[in-house]
């Protein structure tokens, strides 16, 4: 385990390195996140010494390829404490995870006048793949309010859960507010029902421990860029019952058994969803990105975190004309803050911050439900992650401060 006073930015090559000539720091996390040196050398080091197809080939690199693989997927089991590495689908992203489940699953189960409950605090890959299918069975998309911290208002939901209640599909940890839910409450509640419950761990992956069997989410979906590993990586967890139940939604080589001119039968869970030639080293990646985590631990990684948060909600919360969205105490928050200057809109305040080095980002961070709900059009984000210090949040306060002060005086 690493010392918890490590420079952890010594070991990701882009945060060492000017960007056009200029220092920054990087507040976008949760869009994604860079790549330490040691999941780099993992990628390129199997493109250099063991490139091969997995499981068909008799070949020694195919064999070695396909064990990396397969280890591979055991790495996010034991990461996630899944029951087995049968219980990990590899796919492109959450947000493809999130689509195969409502397609190769909700579609086969739902009927008219079924009910799947999302909340308004959801990103689009957690909206629009459940729109579709209320759609094309019939069934009713139900949302879900939020209480006063931006959690699951649980009186809510236990008042729109019932018979009719199929799917219920959340957030761990919304991507705009930064607030954490109660998943495990939230699965006993659903399951009363008989309800399968799907949870996006998109933010939460990256920055909690998960348990999957304390959770005891039925689905539950992430990606690997957001946790440190490469980009068209995700995963998507199915207790077995739900997978056995679940249709694949491509098909081809690799996820079949046999196949006759007027037949084909699959392979078990979960080669059965993974069609053509997987991305193999993503999920190699993505396992070196496990590793390193694993060296820092979730714990320290949360801890630190939370440093972050406390000092920047402190910070923030004495800027005058400022409205900071989500929960107001650190100990109910990741380290996503989103925030407006009163008077000034999003997108100029984050061109200001862009121009003194500051990477944040601005919009509806594909949430506009929860830009409705909150009667916005978009926010500002910044979003940290354990490689931040508290340098780099002092070096934001001071430049949301410049940023202010430009657009008073200019408007003066």
């Amino acid at each position: 385990m690493k010392d918890p006073i490590h420079n952890y930015k010594a070991d990701f090559p882009i945060l060492n390195k000017d960007f056009q000539g200029e220092p920054r720091i990087y507040l976008d996390s949760a869009a994604t996140s860079q790549k330490p040196q040691m999941v780099i050398d993992a990628i390129s080091d199997f493109y250099c010494t063991n490139n091969a197809n997995v499981h068909r080939g008799v070949g020694r690199m195919s064999q070695v390829a396909t064990e990396k693989y397969e280890a591979a997927r055991q790495t996010v089991a034991d990461f996630i404490n899944a029951p087995s590495s049968r219980n990990v689908v590899f796919t492109r992203s959450t947000t493809e995870s999130l689509n195969w489940i409502a397609t190769g699953y909700a579609a086969q189960v739902l009927k008219p006048d079924d009910e799947i409950i999302i909340s308004v605090a959801e990103h689009h890959s957690n909206v629009i793949p459940w729109q579709q299918v209320a759609k094309q069975t019939g069934a009713k998309l139900v949302f879900v309010n939020l209480d006063t911290n931006g959690q699951i208002d649980l009186a809510d939901f236990q008042k729109k859960l019932s018979a009719k209640t199929k799917i219920v599909s959340l957030n761990h940890i919304s991507n705009v507010l930064g607030s954490i839910n109660p998943i495990a409450k939230i699965a006993q509640l659903t399951h009363q029902f008989g309800a399968k419950l799907v949870v996006d761990a998109a933010q939460s992956a990256p920055h909690l421990k998960l348990d999957v069997q304390k959770l005891d989410a039925d689905f539950l979906a992430f990606s690997g860029h957001k946790m440190l590993g490469p980009t068209g990586i995700g995963v998507l967890y199915g207790k077995m019952d739900v997978l056995e139940a679940m249709q694949p939604v491509q098909f081809g080589g690799e996820m079949i058994d046999e196949v006759s001119q007027q037949t084909a039968t699959w392979q078990p869970v979960p080669i059965k969803f993974e069609a053509g030639t997987p991305n193999i080293v993503g999920a190699i990646g993505l396992a070196a990105a496990i590793d390193y985590l694993n060296q820092i631990g979730m714990d320290n990684i949360e801890k630190i975190e939370h440093k972050l948060v406390k000092q920047c909600l402190a910070e923030l919360k004495q800027i005058d004309g400022i409205t900071i969205y989500g929960p107001q105490n650190a100990d109910q928050h990741t380290g996503v803050i989103s925030f407006n200057l009163m008077g000034l809109h999003p997108h100029d305040v984050s061109t200001g911050l862009d121009l003194e080095g500051i990477e944040v980002r601005a919009g509806h961070h594909c949430a506009q439900p929860l830009m409705q709900y909150l009667g916005v059009e978009s926010t500002v984000r910044a979003s940290f992650y354990f490689y931040n210090t508290p340098a780099d949040v002092q070096k934001l306060i001071e430049a949301i401060k410049t940023v202010k002060e430009f657009f008073e005086d200019g408007f003066a």
